[in-house]
């Protein structure tokens, strides 16, 4: 005989209240698993506006500085009027230009050059000036220098160097040694360019501005070769000096 197992009361009255939920709904009901989950949002919109407003006060900040800049510099222009030195070649002497057998190239030059300074109020100091000599195809003639100096206001100094080819005499290739003779023996002259390079500082009153590179370019001389023992001067009449000098005065260049 078997035995049969009845269900308790507490059981089925549990079983009905889940399936026939009580109406109205108790508050457990209402807050309890019908509710969603709580999740934090972001504060995207603030961080968003925190980077614009830091962009722009950047901006404004950026824009101030170079409005203030620009309102130095025209100041500093209109009670300076700052111009670029100018370089003129005086004179070129032609002591010896000479191209051995063996194709060595022997020089003795005297150069003056004249450099002047236009500005009433800005004062220039120059370091030692190295001057190079070469032919108008690149052949190297010779070097030489200036010795440093301060360009005072409205003022011309007069600048001279001897141009050599060294202790040893410079050895170049046969093309270039023929090139150099054909053009000494030619009635308009062998053409030459002049180059000085240094560095440069300036002052106007209590400003000084740091030193910069400096490169002044001569092209327009022509040169023969001496004959005998007396030397021979260049033509420099046509001689054009270009000075390359870039000084920042409060982000001014000229």
């Amino acid at each position: 005989m078997t035995d049969r197992v009845y269900p308790s009361s507490k059981q089925s009255a549990t079983a009905a209240a889940a399936a026939n939920p009580s109406f109205p709904p108790t508050k457990a009901q209402r807050y309890g698993a019908a509710r969603p989950l709580y999740r934090p949002q972001t504060k995207r919109h603030r961080r968003r506006s925190c980077c614009c407003s830091c962009f722009l006060w950047t901006t404004v900040a950026i824009l101030l500085i170079i409005l203030l800049a620009a309102v130095a510099s025209a100041i500093i222009y209109v009670l300076y009027r700052p111009h670029r030195p100018t370089f003129t070649v005086s004179s070129l002497k032609v002591s010896t230009l000479n191209i051995t057998s063996s194709s060595k190239l022997i020089t003795n030059i005297s150069l003056s050059v004249a450099a002047k300074n236009p500005n009433k109020k800005l004062v220039f100091s120059y370091d030692p000036i190295t001057v190079s000599l070469t032919a108008a195809d690149g052949v190297e003639i010779g070097h030489g220098s200036f010795s440093s100096f301060v360009h005072g206001t409205k003022n011309t100094t007069h600048l001279k160097a001897a141009i050599t080819s060294g202790r040893n005499s410079q050895e170049i290739d046969d093309a270039s040694a023929e090139k150099l003779r054909t053009g000494l023996k030619s009635k308009s002259g062998l053409p030459l360019k002049i180059k000085l390079e240094t560095k440069v500082k300036a002052k106007m009153g209590a400003l000084k501005t740091p030193k910069v590179g400096i490169r002044v370019v001569c092209e327009g001389i022509k040169a023969t070769a001496p004959k005998g023992k007396s030397a021979t001067i260049a033509s420099t009449s046509n001689a054009k000096c270009k000075v390359d000098l870039k000084l920042k005065i409060w982000k001014w260049t000229f």
